[in-house]
């Protein structure tokens, strides 16, 4: 494990050791496209622009998108669309995309889109959210970033993630329809099933499942049998490490964004690679338009978060490894998970033709499972000439998916639908605190806060120079024990000696002993 830290660890430095650079790159960027700069209309400069443009964004960490969907057209007209925050828990918020429709319009079916928890942010579901709004009630889960969760906040796997899907259900009220994106198709049908056995009323009205490994023993991709081959066991040892200080999920178990962003790039690294050249080749040609296309394209691509390991691996292990669902085998906290039990909530399946992350017949799968409906509530569409993400953006998604989804919808709308329920109303400060979260993070102090670190392991008076009466100051630090002290790099412990005042000489000694004394007890 030791190792596993160390090289998050080294990421992280290795990003650190580059600021200056791109500090460097930024400045040299500007200089040179500054009207100013007798430069800035040649090649030469356009070159050394593009050149400080390219380095800056292919070193950076990209932070978490904005959907930035400020209006919608409805009936013809444009009007405002609010993001609020409805449901909360830990390791997701539930976002109302709020429309300011005119006082006595319908109420539009109310939409539960489930985004995948797999290491892009639900932003990438900006395109179907947008489709979606003009006509429907539109409610998407934002899953939070693992290394932003604090370890007193608990664990989360699987069975909490299908427990969060009927939480947000119950929330929204009987008549709510959802809508599962690639990975939460297994857990979304996991969470209808468990509902219908319990004859619940807030049980959705349909289900539509696009591009998902519910049986991926169909149409197998790469990546399906890369984790058939590996084993569960394979990805514990190689891809499991734990968050680094400073941040909030200091010492989580996770599987970090950094890696799974190294495998998604690696998948298509060729075209990657193109694409940058032709950044470059813009840039210089001062075409625009095609550059900001693609820092659309990639300030998404390119922003990721980590997942929680016990997610991940129970994920890997009961959909790629075991077959569970399809099998029969799938427990929900001990309890069978049983498809057939499904009766009320109808399903609508949806494909892409060249989709090589879920292969066809993957998704379709959920058919054969859901034995006791009736055909009648049952559809498939298999969208010809897209790949994965084409099932849920893009021109065909808008022109022939989202349409057939809006039809299903509305053609299994229960005529007792429940009102939102409060649902638009947003939980007080909730976005204001996000953000005050996010921007800690980014400034390397959110780990200082007590509840974010371990439990109490050591006296903290053992060192010495610490007496009883700066341990208070300490704690107050987020400092709790000795191992936490040895941990320390030079901008914590910085961070340190200006939180409590005392002199860098000492702070520094504090450490020292704290690592020596670690060294003695891992010796004995």
């Amino acid at each position: 494990m030791g190792t596993e830290l160390s090289f998050y660890q080294l990421y992280e430095m290795n990003h650190a050791a580059l600021a200056p650079w791109r500090a460097i790159a930024d400045v040299t960027r500007i200089s040179f496209q500054n009207p100013l700069n007798p430069f800035a209309v040649t090649t030469f400069g356009r070159s050394v622009a593009a050149a400080a443009e390219l380095f800056e964004r292919t070193t950076r960490r990209y932070g978490k998108p904005e959907f930035g969907l400020g209006t919608t057209v409805v009936d013809g007209v444009s009007v405002p669309v609010s993001e609020r925050i409805v449901w909360q828990r830990p390791f997701c918020s539930l976002v109302h995309f709020k429309r300011e429709l005119p006082v006595g319009r319908a109420p539009d079916p109310k939409l539960l889109i489930v985004a995948p928890l797999s290491g892009h942010y639900a932003t990438l579901l900006r395109g179907t959210v947008e489709a979606m709004l003009p006509a429907h009630e539109v409610f998407i889960t934002d899953w939070v970033d693992a290394r932003m969760v604090p370890l007193s906040e608990g664990r989360f796997d699987l069975d909490d993630y299908v427990d969060y899907v009927i939480a947000m259900l119950h929330h929204l009220g009987r008549g709510t329809h959802v809508m599962g994106v690639c990975q939460p198709s297994v857990p979304v049908l996991a969470a209808v099933a468990l509902m219908e056995e319990d004859g619940d009323p807030a049980a959705p009205a349909t289900m539509t499942l696009m591009g998902g490994p519910i049986d991926t023993r169909r149409g197998p991709t790469a990546v399906n049998r890369l984790a058939q081959e590996k084993g569960v066991e394979w990805f514990r040892r190689n891809v499991v490490m734990k968050v680094p200080f400073p941040h909030p999920g200091f010492m989580r178990s996770v599987y970090p964004g950094f890696l799974q962003l190294t495998g998604f790039m690696s998948m298509n690294l060729d075209r990657h690679m193109m694409a940058h050249r032709d950044l470059f080749m813009h840039l210089v040609k001062d075409d625009g338009d095609s550059a900001e296309k693609h820092r659309e394209f990639y300030d998404e691509y390119l922003a990721v978060m980590d997942l929680t390991a016990e997610f991940y691996l129970q994920t890997v292990e009961t959909v790629f490894v075991r077959h569970a669902l399809p099998k029969g085998e799938m427990l929900h906290r001990g309890r069978p998970v049983r498809p057939q039990a499904i009766r009320n909530t109808a399903l609508l399946t949806v494909e892409g033709e060249r989709d090589d992350i879920s292969g066809v017949g993957q998704t379709q799968a959920a058919h054969d499972l859901c034995t006791g409906l009736p055909d009648a509530k049952k559809a498939h569409h298999l969208q010809m000439k897209v790949g994965h993400y084409g099932v849920f953006n893009g021109s065909r998604f808008r022109s022939e998916i989202q349409p057939r989804i809006a039809a299903f919808i509305r053609e299994h709308q229960v005529a007792d639908a429940k009102p939102l329920n409060g649902a638009s109303r947003p939980i007080k400060g909730a976005a204001e605190a996000r953000a005050r979260h996010i921007l800690a993070d980014a400034l390397g102090i959110t780990a200082l806060e007590p509840r974010n670190l371990p439990a109490i392991a050591q006296d903290l008076t053992t060192i010495s120079g610490i007496s009883p009466d700066i341990v208070p100051s300490l704690n107050q630090a987020g400092i709790f024990e000795v191992s936490q002290l040895a941990e320390m790099g030079a901008d914590a412990l910085q961070e340190l000696e200006n939180h409590i005042g005392e002199g860098s000489a000492a702070v520094s000694d504090w450490v020292e002993e704290a690592r020596r004394l670690l060294a003695q007890n891992g010796a004995g």
